[in-house]
């Protein structure tokens, strides 16, 4: 069996720790890195500690941001009276590309799961319904909830376990349209069809 030298060794291990990166994947990314320039390098592991050092959760809505609050939380045109609940920061990614909603986002940073161990307390929303009193929002009321979680068994999971949870305060909760695959991920969604997801919701 071949046997690299303990500096490539060290760093394929790197590599196989990343989600979806398996021995070859980290071979492959090794040795490109190998051929690059010193200095495309450098500039590759001064971006890696700058997303560290820089990149905080907003204090309002769970997003990942360089600044806090964040861009979408502090835009003057969003519509401060829909908050879209997501599980993941690239989920709210997803459905900007549809260039048709304007609201203001909430992210969980996961998605209720027995298997994984993940309870309604490993989940952030706690600092969501403070954001629902009008004195919290710029004295504007919440009229509706647009649940958007992935269309999987722990997303459907956690879309009726928030809405139990805002319903009885009356509130509007809606949730997106399947018209994705069942068992689809939000991020890998077009933006056509996340659109019409988003225009066709319901209430739940």
């Amino acid at each position: 069996m071949l046997e690299y030298s303990e500096p490539i060794a060290k760093l394929i291990d790197e590599f196989k720790k990343l989600p979806g990166i398996g021995q070859k994947n980290a071979q492959r990314l090794v040795f490109f890195i190998l051929r690059k320039s010193k200095e495309d390098v450098e500039s590759l592991a001064k971006s890696l500690l700058e997303v560290k050092e820089k990149i905080k959760i907003c204090s309002v809505c769970n997003n990942l941001t360089d600044i806090d609050p964040c861009f979408y939380c502090t835009s003057p045109d969003r519509d401060r009276s829909v908050i879209c609940i997501v599980e993941e920061p690239y989920n709210l990614v997803a459905i900007e590309k549809t260039r048709s909603y304007k609201g203001l986002y909430h992210i969980l940073h996961g998605a209720l799961s027995p298997i994984r161990r993940i309870k309604p307390d490993d989940l952030k929303l706690s600092n969501l319904f403070p954001r629902l009193k009008p004195e919290n929002n710029q004295m504007i009321t919440v009229k509706e909830i647009i649940i958007a979680t992935n269309p999987t068994t722990e997303g459907e999971a956690t879309a009726h376990y928030i809405a139990n949870l805002i319903k009885p305060l009356g509130i509007r909760v809606t949730r997106i349209a399947t018209g994705m695959p069942v068992g689809s991920d939000l991020e890998f969604v077009d933006e056509v069809t996340m659109d019409k997801a988003l225009a066709n919701r319901h209430e739940i």
